[in-house]
């Protein structure tokens, strides 16, 4: 009996274990997970291993070219700017203020907008109507214009790009969960459990709730990636993290003025934008093909 059991356990999977089968049969998935856990370990630890301060300046070693150029060291692997600082320990500094600010801005738009959103999709007429209208006029404002507006009010700064992002954000959270439960409140098997007695937490808790995670992951992945880019942007704009900070976006602008003679100064840290935006885009595709065959 127990090597029968052991046999049914293997074929039939819990949908867990199913949906990691579909995902991880997808190298360019599993290519950006591997990214992604690799940002979210330099996020923690990556300060340690650089070998200089990130405000360190050499003023011997003005716009020295990369290691693999004829004129650079292994000392600055990835060169130095026209302040004479590393490269690589810029870059990973910067992990913390671009990926990782990307990661608690929507980690906390997250939170926002799955309790409002659960709340206002539990509604239903007047009131659902108006939210949702609302949310359409938000959302029809491009997350980046919107993060612009909130730090011209606010003013410059990486302090206030959390609020001007999460800001942005938090509609597309809403508007998706509000979406999710309110078209979950008309299948039959919610009708079922009012018929059976539940309540209105208990329907969603026990019955929507499991449905909604579905929604949630994927839309974390896009908000992920729209974070990082527009924490970059705005860094690039010169309203976001302020010099002396190592943000990537800042980095690129900082790196403008050398741009002819020195390249690397730019395109490292736009380099280290685009490797993180496609990883967690990488995820993202992954993770929807492999819940797609869930749904249906």
């Amino acid at each position: 009996m127990a090597q029968t059991k052991i046999y049914l356990d293997d074929a039939i999977p819990s949908p867990a274990l199913k949906v990691w089968r579909i995902f991880a049969s997808k190298p360019q998935a599993l290519a950006g997970l591997w990214g992604v856990g690799m940002l979210l370990l330099l996020t923690v630890v990556g300060h340690y291993f650089a070998p200089f301060a990130a405000e360190f300046q050499d003023p011997d070693a003005l716009l020295l070219p990369p290691s693999w150029n004829s004129n650079g060291t292994v000392e600055h692997f990835l060169g130095t700017d026209d302040l004479g600082r590393d490269i690589f320990s810029r870059l990973l500094y910067g992990v913390q203020l671009t990926f990782g600010t990307a990661v608690a801005i929507v980690s906390s738009a997250l939170v926002v907008g799955v309790i409002i959103g659960s709340i206002s999709g539990m509604m239903s007429g007047l009131k659902s109507s108006i939210l949702g209208h609302l949310l359409d006029a938000l959302l029809s404002i491009p997350s980046l214009l919107m993060a612009i507006l909130v730090v011209a009010v606010t003013g410059p700064g990486l302090g206030n790009v959390f609020w001007a992002v999460g800001i942005s954000l938090t509609p597309q959270f809403v508007r998706a969960i509000h979406q999710t439960v309110h078209e979950e409140l008309q299948k039959e098997y919610v009708t079922a459990a009012r018929l059976d007695g539940a309540n209105a937490l208990q329907i969603f808790w026990y019955v929507i709730m499991p449905n909604v995670w579905e929604t949630v992951i994927i839309q974390t992945t896009l908000a992920i990636s729209a974070a990082i880019l527009d924490i970059a942007a705005l860094g690039f704009l010169n309203l976001g993290a302020q010099a002396p900070q190592p943000e990537w976006g800042a980095m690129v602008l900082q790196g403008l003025d050398s741009f002819l003679t020195a390249p690397w100064t730019v395109t490292i840290p736009g380099l280290a934008i685009l490797f993180s935006v496609l990883s967690v885009n990488l995820v993202g595709d992954g993770l929807r093909s492999a819940l797609t065959p869930m749904r249906n």
